[in-house]
């Protein structure tokens, strides 16, 4: 380890951890999880196994270990992390919170959009920390013989995470009848954009919901993958948002078919959208994520851990105390919830 840091550490649980080859870099990182056959819990070793790979590439000194330290800086997915898990007097533990809930005693935390609810909860006591997500491992972007050809809609996602309209029959119908294929991508293609002209994601057309505990990742690739984008109302989008051409938003399923229609319609509009994400890709590749990375450990964890390590016994014991106390509300809240709901 470098003597300017303490140690690093990326944790993966024994019981959890990778099966079949180890990818070295981060260019093995696509191969290794497409061999996957369900997309269901794959995010938890993007943000760590993936994560410490890019950081070991760029020269970080840190390690994946599959066991607790005594003392360290160490980051893990929420998933990996069990509830009981309180910090030794020398162990700083960042959890990678994403979309869970918080660790009940990680000193930080990281989420992945700004504007995460965990922000307004006394931001004295949680110490949160927005870092975007990798771009697409393995991206494929469209296929630049394709032209101005324009007949391939897809979603790239889980499908739980699409809405239910544009789930229904109905919709893929739509656009049939625009001489568009619609097609749900499988997890083993989500890098492959080659054939597709056009991406549509919202996940709900109901209410005011902005979605603030998502990333902007669907946006993004798309911007990487030389694809215009037909979005939701996400907080994410909204936040990474510098002009109209940066995505087409939409509130119903009508104003979805329209924005498909328009594209469909309008070949300088398509083409002013791909140029734009062009130069959108440059300002959001995995280069300045390593960066964000490096700024985050260096200047919030490293700092956070000395800090940690030099409170007394005292000030350690009432921390962990505080956070046991909100643990326990929250779990009375719950249990409070699902009775009055089963009322």
């Amino acid at each position: 380890m470098n003597e300017s840091l303490p140690p690093i550490y990326f944790y993966i649980p024994k019981s959890q951890w990778p099966v079949g080859k180890m990818p070295k870099i981060p260019q093995e990182y696509w191969q290794w999880m497409s061999s996957w056959g369900s997309r269901y819990g794959r995010g938890k070793y993007d943000w760590t196994l993936q994560t410490y790979l890019y950081l070991k590439a760029d020269g970080l000194p840190c390690q994946l270990i599959d066991f607790m330290p005594d003392e360290g800086i160490v980051l893990s997915h929420r998933d990996f992390l069990s509830d009981n898990l309180q910090p030794l007097p020398k162990l700083l533990v960042v959890c990678i919170k994403v979309d869970r809930e918080p660790h009940p005693y990680a000193q930080l935390q990281v989420v992945q959009n700004d504007r995460d609810p965990l922000f307004s909860r006394s931001p004295f006591l949680w110490q949160c920390h927005p870092l975007k997500f990798w771009l697409q491992p393995g991206l494929i972007p469209r296929d630049a013989s394709r032209g101005e050809i324009f007949e391939n809609a897809a979603f790239f996602g889980v499908l739980d995470s699409l809405a239910p309209e544009l789930q229904a029959p109905s919709w893929g119908e739509k656009l049939g009848v625009l001489g568009l294929d619609w097609q749900v991508v499988g997890c083993d293609r989500w890098h492959d954009y080659s054939k597709v002209d056009v991406i549509v994601a919202v996940r709900s057309f109901e209410g005011e919901l902005t979605f603030d505990s998502k990333p902007p990742s669907k946006l993004i690739n798309a911007w990487h993958a030389g694809i215009p984008a037909v979005l939701g109302r996400e907080s994410a989008y909204r936040r990474e948002r510098k002009s109209e051409l940066d995505y087409i938003e939409v509130a119903s399923p009508e104003e979805a078919i329209a924005a498909v229609e328009m594209l469909r319609g309008d070949r300088n509009l398509r083409a002013a959208m791909i140029e734009n994400g062009r130069i959108r890709a440059q300002e959001t590749a995995n280069a300045q994520i390593i960066s964000q990375w490096r700024n985050f450990l260096t200047n919030v964890a490293v700092p956070a851990y000395y800090r940690w390590c030099t409170a007394s016994i005292w000030q350690q014991q009432i921390f962990l105390a505080r956070r046991h106390l909100i643990m326990k509300a929250n779990r009375l809240q719950s249990r409070l919830n699902q009775f009055i709901s089963k009322k």
